[in-house]
């Protein structure tokens, strides 16, 4: 009967334009300014990893750094964001948002000033790890805020504004990185995260209320677990983020980092099963629908590699494509997917979320296949349509994927308990991170093991062609004879030539399969989807349940 009462306290809210005309005057703590400032701060930290990672080769040029040393610069930083998901359960709980934020975003907007003037490479990595640090807890905290103050006839609007956010900065950071180098200069990859932090701390200074004062004997809490936990995650996530470059288990280094991730991972379970922490309820993640959704959110993240990744690597490799051409592929998709979060947003207040995230995922599968139909002569223009499509599928799929996260909380009683809360959104976080890293990793050696297979069959049927091989050797030649100190040199060239249409094709047709392998995963989760139980806690406030 208590939570049925909280819940519907939270609930009796007054007209929405009343609340946003106090929000405005920044007068009082307000839910509202809280919530955009905690989501820019989400939004901050995802742009700042993807520009490190779009503008590394402008980065080791700049620098003057190979490819192997480079690689670790968002390497280290993402290791930080996944680090920062468990240890934030821990600060949030001793800190509260307001104070964690607020604390957190000072270091890393001075991190990211001094980034592009670090004298070396150990100085910059040195960095990253603080800018990483800091601006892990940005994600986790604009969860849980949300989740323990946001009204649910509202919380829907919200989502979708921070969804569609988190989506555009994906979209938007290959044309940014490609007019910072143009026009200006590579440090503004670094710059522009410290330029854009000051309005998400405005917003938590004047917007997030000081915790209140706490009453009665301190709890005991434990900071080894915490430790323990977030650093075997963030090995296990360097890992595989280096893992291809490394060749996997042949490297000491991902042996290593795999092996003492796994030794404190058992350290943690000890350490938990010894000494249980308060500020951690495992057992609450023991839930059906909770379990879907995390693999809901993992697939998202793979999925979301079809535009991230698959498109500007295959123009790149085949087209020859910077990353200003790139991003105008891939940009102009930014304005229906706000049309489509918010039409969504509306629409999961009358539906069922299941059927509109079942929805989103098999539009994306449609564009998978679409693409799936492409050849070595595509085009930035030959994705236009086929972009549109995958743009309204993936709005469709995280408005609701999150939006449905937001129900469960609400109807597994998290928003009932600040422990739960905590102990859910750093569970999102580590699964957003795990399932973009993993799905980057494993569709990478995808790629790399079907390039090598369709370039060994396509070379067996070269050599058998017989005539027609030595037909296309001969025009070749011929093409580049004049530039060519002899025939010896023209016919050099010419089988280099040969070869490189060998590798182009290999890559079309290990790329066609990429795209195939994201709608089967697409059509998987889909049949998932089946198994969720339906949500008693809606949007829609006049069906609003309390959980029993």
């Amino acid at each position: 009967m208590e939570a049925a009462v909280r819940i519907s306290n939270r609930l009796a809210v007054p007209g929405l334009s009343a609340r946003l005309a106090r929000a405005l005057t920044f007068t009082k703590p307000n839910v509202y300014v809280g919530t955009a400032g905690v989501f820019l701060g989400a939004g901050i930290a995802t742009m700042c990893g993807r520009l490190v990672s779009v503008g590394l080769p402008d980065l080791r040029g700049a620098l003057g750094l190979g490819l192997d040393e480079a690689s670790w610069i968002p390497t280290v930083y993402n290791m930080m964001l996944m680090f920062m998901g468990p240890f934030s359960v821990y600060l949030g709980a001793l800190l509260g948002p307001r104070r964690l934020l607020l604390w957190s975003a000072p270091v890393f907007i001075v991190a990211s000033i001094l980034l592009p003037f670090s004298p070396n490479l150990t100085v910059m990595l040195a960095l990253q790890v603080i800018a990483g640090i800091a601006s892990g807890t940005f994600y986790p905290m604009s969860i849980s805020f949300a989740l323990m103050n946001l009204p649910m006839r509202y919380a829907i609007y919200a989502i979708g504004v921070y969804s569609i956010d988190i989506l555009a900065v994906t979209n938007l950071a290959v044309p940014l990185e490609a007019w910072f180098i143009n026009h200006l200069s590579w440090r503004w990859i670094f710059w522009l995260s410290a330029l854009v932090t000051p309005v998400m701390m405005l917003c938590v200074y004047k917007a997030i209320p000081h915790p209140p004062k706490r009453v009665g004997a301190k709890p005991s809490i434990s900071w080894r677990g915490f430790l323990y936990g977030s650093l075997a995650l963030g090995l296990i996530f360097g890992a595989l983020d280096q893992g291809e470059r490394l060749n996997w288990l042949d490297s000491g280094v991902i042996v290593a980092m795999l092996a003492t991730g796994a030794f404190l991972i058992g350290a943690a379970i000890v350490r938990r099963w010894v000494s249980p922490n308060p500020l951690v309820n495992i057992p609450f993640l023991k839930n059906r629908n909770t379990l879907i959704l995390a693999a809901g959110l993992f697939s998202f993240r793979f999925v979301l590699l079809a535009v991230a990744l698959l498109i500007p690597s295959f123009l790149g490799i085949t087209q020859g494509y910077r990353p200003l051409e790139t991003g105008r592929v891939v940009l102009w998709v930014a304005g229906p997917q706000v049309i489509v979060g918010i039409v969504t947003a509306w629409l999961m207040r009358r539906l069922d979320g299941r059927l509109i995230m079942a929805v989103g995922f098999a539009t994306v599968a449609v564009a998978c296949l679409m693409n799936a139909q492409l050849t070595s002569a595509w085009i930035g223009d030959n994705f236009w349509s086929s972009q549109l499509v995958i743009s309204l599928g993936l709005s469709m799929t995280f408005v609701s994927l999150v939006g449905m996260f937001i129900q469960q909380g609400a109807q597994s009683g998290a928003l009932l308990s600040p422990i739960d809360i905590l102990t859910y959104a750093s569970f999102i976080h580590m699964i957003r991170l795990f399932g973009g890293e993993v799905g980057t990793a494993s569709l990478q050696r995808f790629i790399s093991l079907r390039e090598k297979f369709h370039s060994n069959l396509i070379g067996l049927h070269v050599d058998a062609a017989g005539w027609l091989s030595a037909e296309r050797l001969k025009l070749l030649t011929s093409g580049v004879a004049e530039s060519s100190a002899g025939s010896d040199e023209a016919q050099q060239r010419g089988v280099v030539l040969l070869g490189g249409h060998v590798r182009q094709q290999a890559f079309t047709l290990a790329y066609m399969d990429g795209f195939i392998v994201i709608a089967w995963l697409c059509f998987g989760f889909i049949v998932l989807i089946a198994f969720m139980r339906p949500m008693k806690v809606l949007f829609d406030s006049s069906s609003m349940e309390p959980p029993k």
